[in-house]
């Protein structure tokens, strides 16, 4: 039999000390844990996981790609790996042929935009690491927080959470027990083949083969490169070097699930398939094993549900095409805290404004990856050269490039 804790109030009455439970210990979960202990500070907060405590997280090999205001973000929250990330600074978006033939297009017939952290006169323009090496001191820093705070902050890592009901003016988290909280943060996201469908979702049916490239020493480092070719965007994005000195960057490498035949073919095979789709002069050494991952969009309508609210991987699951997945589900952390801050007492004005003021942002980024990840389902005649004029345009036109600068590394403000 459940037991239940934290008598119901009544629906009018405000909480005198915020209790606050955060489900899922990745790092959109960590990041909000951390901000809300420090920003909230009588607010007491649980942090449940599935994960137990015992297993090291940090050598999860998955590839995050951060924005500045990311990276920004959490060097506030002193959690920012600094030596083991590998700051952007150059992003180049191109159209490998065929595309028809345009003045704008260069001689080579590829259409490109290139953008700078020293033309937008930032030290970075983002910065890319492992997953581990991003949860691993996140964790750390909530766990010297709540070894300082116990009876605040408390950690509930080995807990799943099988069940969160929304009630008049609280809401039932039940991890093995259902304790009663009066706001509810769902950070949990899984991959989009794992996860239970959303209110808007679309299979793409496309692969992303994931994993990791050397490079020739003459490359630059920390450049990364977005290269839409005739089956899918292919992504190279810069690294460390390895303990050999190496230039490294992460794969990532979308296909239709039609015409996907990369299981079938060598390591040499793969580098040589890869190395034909890039820009000129751009060289490949090796290749590590790849994983596949089915890609697709899933995402509420909105975030707020009652006294829970959805952020990150949980409220929207995209297609990488524009790497902002965790990048969405930070700024969605930092809304979500600091309107509670705004509001000390109401949290029905909280997720009010949280609503409102994440929806721009959120469904702009939604729309803009979806109509990419789609349009490359497309076999429509002259499509390539309507994408080769975007791209040229924006390389032609400061003002729109630096527009475009802004909004990947801070979102649409």
């Amino acid at each position: 039999m459940r037991t239940l804790l934290h008598a119901t109030a009544p629906a009018d009455a405000l909480p005198s000390r915020l209790n606050l439970a955060v489900v899922g210990a990745g790092p959109a979960g960590l990041a909000l844990a951390l901000l809300a202990a420090r920003q909230l500070p009588t607010a007491r907060i649980s942090l449940f996981d599935a994960r137990p405590l015992e297993h090291d997280v940090s050598g999860d090999p998955r590839t995050l790609a951060l924005s500045l205001g990311s990276v920004q973000l959490l060097q506030r929250l002193q959690a920012w790996p600094a030596e083991q990330a590998q700051p952007i600074l150059q992003v180049h978006v191109s159209q490998a042929p065929p595309t028809l033939r345009h003045p704008l297009f260069g001689a080579q017939g590829q259409p490109s935009v290139s953008i700078s952290a020293a033309e937008q006169g930032v030290a970075q323009l983002g910065a890319v690491l492992h997953y581990g090496q991003l949860v691993a001191p996140l964790q750390a820093a909530w766990l010297a927080a709540s070894t300082r705070q116990p009876e605040r902050l408390i950690s509930r890592f080995g807990q799943p959470v099988a069940a969160i009901k929304n009630e008049a003016a609280s809401v039932e988290v039940d991890a093995g027990i259902a304790e009663r909280f009066d706001l509810a943060v769902i950070a949990e996201g899984g991959v989009f083949a794992e996860q239970a469908r959303k209110a808007v979702t679309h299979d793409y049916q496309q692969n992303a083969w994931v994993g990791t490239v050397t490079l020739d020493d003459s490359s630059p480092r920390g450049a990364a490169y977005e290269r839409f070719t005739r089956n899918g965007p292919l992504a190279l994005l810069p690294l460390r070097d390895n303990a050999e000195g190496q230039r490294r960057a992460a794969l990532v490498w979308c296909l239709p699930q039609a015409e996907d035949d990369v299981a079938a073919l060598s390591d040499a095979q793969r580098l040589t398939v890869i190395q034909q789709q890039l820009p000129p002069g751009l060289r490949l050494h090796s290749i590590s094993p790849l994983k596949c991952f089915p890609l697709g969009l899933n995402a509420e309508r909105t975030l707020v549900e009652g006294r829970s609210i959805r952020i990150g991987n949980a409220a929207q699951t995209l297609h990488p095409v524009a790497g902002q997945g965790l990048n969405l589900g930070l700024r969605d952390a930092y809304a979500l805290v600091d309107a509670l801050r705004r509001s000390p007492g109401d949290i029905s004005a909280a997720l009010r404004r949280v609503e409102w003021q994440r929806a721009p942002d959120r469904w702009s980024t939604i729309a803009s990856t979806d109509f990419l990840a789609r349009s490359f389902a497309w076999r429509w005649p002259g499509l390539p050269a309507v994408r080769g004029l975007g791209l040229a345009a924006l390389q032609a036109v400061p003002p729109l490039k630096r527009a475009l600068a802004r909004q990947m590394m801070f979102g649409r403000r």
